[in-house]
Parts: C-alpha cells; structure tokens; sequence
C-alpha cells in the first residue's frame, strides 16, 4: 500500500536530485567517461546523461552547448594532469632531481596511463577542429613548461614536454616501448648543460 508517507519520501528524494550540488561535476566526470569509451564524435548529451545518471535536461541547463561543456570536461582534464605532472617535478630540487623526475614521469606513466592518453588523443583531434579548444591545449602546455621551467632554460622544457608526450605516446602503442634506462639517456641528452 503506498502512502503518505511513501510520497513524502519520494518527494524529498525527488527535492534532494534537484537541488543536487555535485550534479554538475557528475556531468563533466561522465563526459570524460563518454570520451574515454567512445570517443569525442560519438558523445552526445544523452550518452553523458545516461552515464551521469541524470535527466537530459540537467546537461543542457548547466552547458549551453555540447562544445561547452567538451571544453570544461578538456580542462578538468589538463588540470589533473598538470596537477599530476607538477607534484612529481615539485619534488626536484636541482637540475639533476629535475631530470630524475622528468624519467619518472615519462617511465612511471605519471602523464600517460592509458585513460589520460585516450582522453588526450581526443583532445588534440577536438582541438584540431575547434581552435576556440586550442587554448585548453595551450594552458595545458604552458603549465607543463613552467613546471619544467623552474629547473631548464625555455627552449630545453619545450623539448621535455614535447618528449614528455611523445614516448608517452609512442611506448603505449610500440611493439618495443622504451625501458627506464633508455628514457633516462634521452632526457640526459636532451637536458644536458
């Protein structure tokens, strides 16, 4: 028998879903989700509400657009990563300790465990086409190469991050990924004084 009760409980559970803070974070979080499966072409509003597990409607109230809140979940994105990236290098105290870092990073699979490297293959492909997106690129670039910029000259932390990325890349889809000892020569060459 359902009662008054019952429907004031439901009310509230209905009341507590509306008024939901963490609603909007669930969405970008489910974007991300929606990306990392399927890819940047094949997300849609009602894939990520399916996988935030809420209303249509919830998507668009707080993104205008699809390409809005693709930017917001791109930046959550590059912030992680750039969180992740920072905290290893803030440890560095020297060139030398930079250098161990910027191993450890690449060997450890600090910026490329293989979500992120899925999500940033999407967001470079996103970014091709949508230059307004090319600034989330560019942040995530320029807080690589301050990080890096504490301990090398401009030109040396370009080439890191560069190479950062790239063996990042290349090993998770090389038949014969580069070892520690092997990256560790590179970043050597490339950061020598």
């Amino acid at each position: 028998m359902y009662t008054c009760r019952d429907r004031g409980k439901e009310a509230m559970a209905q009341q507590s879903r509306r008024n939901d803070p963490a609603r909007r974070q669930r969405i970008i979080d489910a974007t991300l989700a929606v990306i990392a499966d399927l890819g940047t072409a094949a997300t849609t509003h009602r894939r990520i509400a399916e996988t935030a597990q809420v209303p249509l409607g919830s998507v668009t109230y707080y993104f205008a657009t699809l390409e809005d809140l693709l930017t917001v979940a791109f930046l959550q994105l590059a912030a992680e990563s750039s969180a992740a990236f920072g905290a290893r290098l803030d440890a560095a105290t020297d060139h030398t300790t930079a250098c161990t870092a910027v191993i450890d990073i690449i060997a450890n699979q600090v910026w490329a465990e293989p979500r992120t490297l899925v999500l940033s293959y999407e967001l470079y492909a996103f970014a091709a086409r949508h230059p307004p997106v090319g600034a989330v690129m560019q942040k995530w670039m320029d807080s690589s190469r301050a990080a890096l910029g504490r301990f090398f000259d401009p030109l040396t932390a370009r080439a890191l991050d560069a190479l950062i990325e790239g063996i990042g890349i290349h090993n998770s889809i090389d038949r014969a990924p580069l070892d520690r000892d092997a990256i560790k020569v590179i970043v050597e060459r490339i950061a020598s004084r």
